[in-house]
């Protein structure tokens, strides 16, 4: 007889008298099993690692079928026709509608920035009859305004130029190129700086130049680059190409040893160089950085400079500005300031950042970035700031990804946009109403994202590791809104006090005040959602769909669709009014309240990319069109030989 059946025949008799069988050890010892292995399951999926964080998990989002987005694409489309046809009803020929009173507003220069800012939407969605009652305004308007008024460069740029460059590179219709030409250059008076800095403001009117403070920030002065550039190609003008590439050579010469390589958000326009060591890829900075890699691929990948300057960039962001937070680590990224012997880090996390999960999609998806061999072979003479060559050399360290292959930049850059992403679909996810808030203050027990990465590639076991820190899927948060009153933001502003100087903490309150924690202040209690709102209205904003959109078309994951889905059913159901959409005040809250107003990058931005989301035709092709800061499209182009000698450009 073996061990167990000996051992069962001399428990037998004792077992009987306790009328218990074997049948029913059988059962318990199941049981006992089943226990283990969900156990063992559950500790397996949650084992922490030095950082205390849980293994990252993927979900598996349904696929729909092509009809059903076809579907979802023409509602899409039907919302632009509401908010476009409220606008010709109340608003057409000034700027913008006032959706909840149905009025209308002059906010940028009263030349209809909603018709204009919308043209190559109309374009792209079929939309010829709108397109065509457009035109005769677009033709007509007289680019001046009266006299001791000034034109803001940045915003007209970005709209204005922006959206007749796109109109004219979708219909060739040479009127378009020619008013184009005639707004940049009127605008031109705001170079006549030392340095070649745009000025705030320029006259249109007059003969009085440009006009504006001495020190401007950063996604001003460093976001016309696409625009002049291709205005120059179209016209064959070298004064438009040179206001393009004087700045980027101002910026590639900068000496930026004291940021790594990053642009800081202030920028003196007399002398050229850096204000301050702020350091941000948000509301003061954002589309600096986004043109750097722009303008490379819009000039067909021959611009080193801009080349140079994108990975340096990404590099000091990927080692110092993204952290993770340590409840449901949840990756985001933030400012950091240099403040005379210190550092201080804001742990802010704004919906303006969310550009920048896109933007790496889009680096690691044109750029060779898993072979930096390749990229060196096509420019020689690359050089790039010390950091980066020491992120490569950490690379091979971290051990093959969950999916078995090996690490490469691309896949790092990659790794991060698909993090980033889903953090910034969570804030939207995390509301009653489904709308992200403008910002949102992170846990300060947050992590350095690089180092989880580090103590990530330490571990064993490949796949058992799962995907990196802060790239997995996230649940949303459940808990009713009324047991977080603490993240009401008047609450929450309790704990802080006006900070002078520099405005390291992003975004400031409805006030104008900066905020800084307090000497001896509290953390805020929402530990487990790991943030609390900050500024709680939604301004209709295109950067979470607009990565949502990039990652889709890099990655071809639906998770991005179905993330885009939501969001749009959450803007139709919150903020449609009989004649457009409103912003919202109080998105963390049952009862939110609109606002009167419809920005005109609602429809020229935020609907187009979600139609562009939706659509199975890839209507704008990212290794061929680039995106302005406005979603407005050029096509990539390449110097002629001809036009390199005259225009001294590569």
């Amino acid at each position: 007889m073996n061990l167990f059946g000996d051992l069962v025949f001399k428990l037998s008799p004792s077992l009987y008298r306790k009328r218990i069988s074997i049948r029913h050890l059988g059962v318990i010892f199941v049981f006992s099993l089943s226990l283990y292995t969900l156990y063992y399951n559950y500790h397996h999926r949650f084992e922490a690692d030095i950082f205390g964080l849980p293994r990252e998990e993927f979900i598996e989002h349904p696929a729909e079928t092509p009809e059903i987005w076809a579907a979802r694409a023409q509602l899409v489309k039907e919302a632009f026709l509401h908010a476009y046809h409220g606008y010709e009803r109340y608003a057409f020929p000034r700027d913008e509608l006032l959706p909840v009173s149905n009025e209308s507003i002059d906010n940028f220069n009263g030349w209809g920035v909603t018709a204009v800012d919308s043209l190559d939407t109309m374009l792209l969605m079929d939309l010829k009859e709108e397109y065509n009652r457009a035109l005769p305004m677009v033709r007509q308007t007289n680019f001046s305004l009266p006299d001791n008024t000034r034109v803001p460069f940045f915003e007209t740029t970005i709209r204005y130029l922006g959206g007749l460059l796109a109109a004219y590179a979708i219909t060739k219709d040479d009127t378009l190129r020619d008013r184009a030409d005639a707004l940049g250059t009127l605008l031109s008076p705001v170079f006549d700086t030392p340095s070649g800095f745009p000025l705030f403001g320029a006259d249109t009117f007059g003969s009085d130049g440009g006009s504006g403070p001495s020190i401007a920030v950063l996604a001003e002065i460093a976001s016309f680059q696409l625009e002049y550039a291709y205005l120059g190609k179209i016209t064959g003008k070298k004064e438009h190409v040179n206001r393009a590439t004087k700045v980027s050579n101002i910026f590639s010469k900068a000496d930026l040893r004291q940021t790594g390589g990053m642009y800081p958000t202030r920028w003196d326009l007399y002398s050229g160089t850096p204000a301050n060591l702020h350091l941000s890829a948000g509301a003061l900075a954002d589309s600096g950085h986004e043109y750097t890699l722009k303008q490379y691929l819009l000039t067909a990948k021959k611009d080193l400079a801009n080349l140079e300057m994108y990975i340096d960039f990404t590099t000091h962001i990927l080692l110092n500005n993204l952290f993770l937070s340590p409840t449901r680590q949840l990756l985001y990224v933030t400012d950091i300031a240099q403040f005379k012997a210190s550092t201080r880090v804001s742990h802010a996390f704004e919906h303006l950042s969310c550009f920048l999960p896109g933007l790496l999609a889009l680096g690691a998806h044109t750029l060779p970035l898993n072979n930096i061999s390749a990229l060196n072979a096509l420019h020689p003479a690359l050089k790039v700031h010390e950091d980066t060559g020491a992120l490569l050399k950490l690379l091979p360290q971290l051990g093959p990804s969950h999916d078995g292959t090996p690490f490469t930049l691309a896949s790092l850059h990659l790794a991060a946009a698909q993090g980033l992403a889903e953090s910034c679909y969570v804030a939207y996810a995390d509301q009653p109403t489904g709308l992200g808030p403008e910002t949102i203050q992170m846990s300060r027990e947050s992590a350095p994202w690089m180092d989880t990465v580090r103590a990530w590639g330490k571990k064993s076991g490949g796949d058992s590791r799962g995907p990196l820190p802060g790239t997995g899927d996230k649940p949303h948060w459940i808990e009713p809104v009324k047991a977080h009153a603490h993240d009401d933001v008047d609450e929450y502003e309790d704990d802080y006090e006006d900070e002078g100087g520099d405005e390291f903490w992003g975004a400031p309150d409805a006030s104008g005040r900066v905020l800084a924690p307090k000497k001896g202040a509290k953390p805020p209690r929402g530990k487990k959602r790991d943030y609390v709102v900050r500024n709680a209205d939604y301004y209709l904003r295109p950067e979470t769909v607009e990565s949502l959109y990039i990652l889709y078309r890099v990655t071809g994951d639906v998770r991005w669709r179905q993330h885009g889905w939501a969001i749009f059913q959450a803007i139709e159901r919150i903020t449609k009014m009989p004649a457009g959409y409103a912003t919202v005040k109080g998105v963390n809250t049952h009862k939110p309240r609109l606002s009167d107003s419809m920005p005109s990058y609602f429809l020229a931005e935020t609907l187009k990319y979600l139609y562009l989301l939706f659509k199975d035709e890839d209507l704008v092709p990212l290794d061929q069109w680039v995106f302005n800061t406005e979603a407005h499209p050029f096509p990539v182009f390449e110097w002629t030989a001809a036009e390199k000698a005259a225009y001294g450009v590569s």
